[in-house]
């Protein structure tokens, strides 16, 4: 039997065209923030075009636009000026939202950001609406009590997950103060048919706070044993691999 694909490994919050260069070397996934108000790694809408050429220059990772933003049509223009094919809605958007920005970007690939506290999933009800709008991969992160998303550094414990995975219905990464540790628990994820790869951010970062080649390499080796190269990210609507 062959080994399964690796999955993807997606760092997040690059802010300099250096820094996201020498991640996406390492990395299939970089994570560009715009419209994250108050985020610690938020651009501004004139500065994402040269970082996404700087991810695209590795010819291994794709960018991401991340974003708490709910306007379509604003986020469609972001996306085809800067030619990001991922988005990624990583705030509390309803289903029409992704419809509407589905409808405008149909080759997108789009993937949604749903929040686990305490157990609880706070868009359970809704993960059948999502999927119907157009939405091709769920994010699964943590939320925290004071009502923080993106990027907190909360872990998300195993026994949290267990009973949402086979509720999400779409192929899933993970989130969630993942560090080089949780590869551990890569077989096991493997093993869930919707499993595609895993989002970090602060294990990502070196002692200066930007986004580490070094520590996204180790990330890159843990992840990836066990496991065959992965063909480059080209998930497709409906279709993500």
């Amino acid at each position: 039997m062959s080994a399964p694909h690796r999955p993807l490994l997606k760092v997040c919050g690059a802010t300099r065209p250096e820094e996201a260069a020498a991640v996406a070397a390492r990395s299939d996934l970089v994570g560009l923030w715009y419209g994250v108000e108050g985020g610690a790694h938020d651009l501004p809408e004139a500065a994402v075009p040269a970082l996404a050429d700087a991810v695209r220059a590795g010819h291994r990772a794709e960018p991401v636009l991340v974003t708490f933003l709910h306007d379509p049509d604003l986020l469609a223009r972001v996306a085809r000026a800067a030619r990001v094919r991922w988005i990624q809605l990583h705030a509390y958007q309803p289903p029409g939202a992704v419809a509407a920005l589905r409808a405008a970007l149909p080759d997108a690939v789009l993937v949604k950001a749903v929040h686990v506290m305490d157990g609880t999933c706070a868009e359970r009800p809704f993960l059948g609406a999502y999927a119907r709008a157009g939405t091709d991969l769920f994010l699964v992160d943590a939320a925290t009590p004071d009502g923080a998303v993106g990027s907190t550094g909360r872990r998300l414990p195993p026994e949290a997950l267990d009973p949402l995975l086979p509720a999400l219905g779409l192929p899933f990464l993970l989130a969630g103060g993942l560090t080089e540790a949780d590869a551990a628990r890569g077989p096991a994820l493997r093993a869930h048919p919707g499993f595609r790869g895993v989002d970090v951010d602060s294990a990502a970062r070196g002692d200066d706070g930007l986004l580490d080649v070094r520590r996204t390499a180790a990330l890159d080796r843990a992840w990836r044993v066990g496991t065959t190269a992965a063909p480059a990210p080209t998930t497709r609507r409906r279709n993500p691999t």
